[in-house]
């Protein structure tokens, strides 16, 4: 029995406080994305595509007046590229997008996030700079970690390390292999200890080593980690990476990305996703 004051579980409910914070959450990070050169963009909370891309288990199925199968939105980036690279085409003249909405999965899950998108750009730089103005100006310090997802699958195949080795965090394998330069690269964290391994990783590593290290001397951010292991298993992250998090909560995911399936290709493009909820959460421990 469903009493008539209860909500489905995993589903949300801002009020009073919790509200005002979220409505200032949304406000600074829409601000700074404007003044960043990003349009804003509400996708339809219906969409008829993500099947092919998210996971079905995931996904709250719905059809429409002809019987086709449809979905709540489960994922906006996917929406957004859909979106401005085939629909609105030409009407649309900013290739910098941000959208402040839900995703929603099975059964009743919903996330509020902020993200920004830039398509067709290769330099993620640039875009987490703008992330990290957003938690600047929230008076917000979390951890910023940075990897490659390039160097998990170079691994994996040069060393035949099964995929899911990452995924499930178990190094402590690797060190059965008995190779120095792999030891290194587990412990590693920083810029110096990039340096200090260059020599010894295979060529494979090398460029993709450089990547890391590069983006990290760009950004100039004190709490920054290097991960070159971390590995998330998503379907169109495939270069460089980053994870914003504090006290076990994630505030923060993004990084390059290309969608390239049977309904949809979309060129290499950055972008982010801040997670509003772990945000409400955080400020209202604060208090």
């Amino acid at each position: 029995m469903v009493l008539e004051h209860e909500i489905p579980e995993k589903s949300k409910l801002y009020f009073g406080e919790t509200a005002k914070i979220k409505r200032e959450i949304e406000y600074t990070a829409s601000k700074i994305l404007l003044e960043n050169g990003f349009e804003e963009i509400v996708t339809p909370t219906f969409t008829y595509y993500q099947s092919e891309i998210i996971n079905k288990k995931e996904l709250i199925h719905l059809q429409d007046d002809n019987n086709c199968q449809m979905t709540l939105r489960a994922d906006t980036t996917i929406d957004v590229a859909r979106i401005t690279t085939k629909r609105l085409g030409k009407q649309f003249n900013s290739s910098k997008i941000f959208y402040i909405q839900p995703v929603f999965s099975y059964p009743s899950t919903e996330q509020y996030q902020i993200g920004a998108e830039h398509i067709g750009e290769k330099n993620l730089s640039d875009i987490l700079k703008v992330n990290l103005k957003i938690f600047q100006k929230l008076n917000l310090k979390p951890v910023l970690q940075i990897s490659n997802i390039k160097i998990p699958k170079i691994l994996s195949e040069l060393l035949n390390i099964p995929i899911e080795s990452f995924i499930n965090f178990e190094f402590h394998k690797f060190r059965n292999l008995n190779l120095e330069w792999l030891n290194k690269l587990v412990a590693l964290e920083n810029v110096d200890e990039v340096n200090e391994i260059l020599d010894l990783v295979p060529a494979e590593l090398k460029p993709e080593l450089v990547a890391l290290k590069t983006i990290a001397e760009k950004l100039n951010y004190e709490n920054l980690v290097l991960a070159p292991l971390y590995y998330t298993n998503n379907s169109y992250y495939n270069s460089l990476f980053f994870r914003m998090f504090d006290n076990n909560r994630v505030f923060a995911k993004g990084g390059q990305y290309r969608i390239d399936s049977k309904v949809q290709k979309i060129p290499k493009s950055v972008g982010f996703s801040i997670y509003t909820d772990q945000l409400i959460e955080t400020f209202v421990d604060k208090k």
